[in-house]
């Protein structure tokens, strides 16, 4: 237990930053990287249920690719359904509640997929990379750059 005395501004603004905790069986695994500026610039109080979702996916969607090797990206499947696995291409957001993916499916059909923050159910997942490409595409780096950008 913490016993260190906050002033009221300290207490207010520490209770309005984002907080993350993560273990791992295998404690060299980088489970939770420090977040980025562009993540705790704005209070999580002042984010739509949309936005503090998409912020954080993108934490995870980049943290899953930096442990993938040169042969597998990252798709993401989802529960409750038959929607089946999408080969993420792109993310985004439309406050205050809707979060949408982009990609394409297990049969290189274009798909989108829609879906309420209070449904949000993901599941990150390796597939290898199409033969006709010749690097992975990382798309968890370029939305974590986009972060520093907002």
């Amino acid at each position: 237990m913490d016993d260190t005395i906050q002033t009221s501004a300290e207490a207010e603004e520490n209770a309005a930053l984002p907080r993350r905790h993560e273990v791992h069986t295998d404690a060299s695994r980088a489970c939770a990287p420090d977040l980025p500026e562009g993540v705790t610039r704005k209070p999580v109080a002042r984010k739509s249920p949309a936005e503090w979702a998409y912020e954080r996916l993108i934490l995870y969607i980049k943290n899953f690719e930096e442990q993938l090797d040169s042969e597998h990206e990252v798709a993401m499947g989802f529960a409750g359904g038959e929607i089946g696995v999408l080969r993420i291409e792109g993310m985004g957001y439309f406050d205050p509640d809707i979060v949408t993916f982009y990609g394409t499916d297990a049969s290189g059909a274009r798909t989108q997929l829609v879906q309420h923050v209070s449904q949000l159910n993901v599941m990150l997942r390796a597939l290898a990379k199409p033969e006709t490409v010749a690097q992975p595409r990382r798309i968890g780096f370029r939305l974590a750059q986009d972060l520093e950008n907002v």
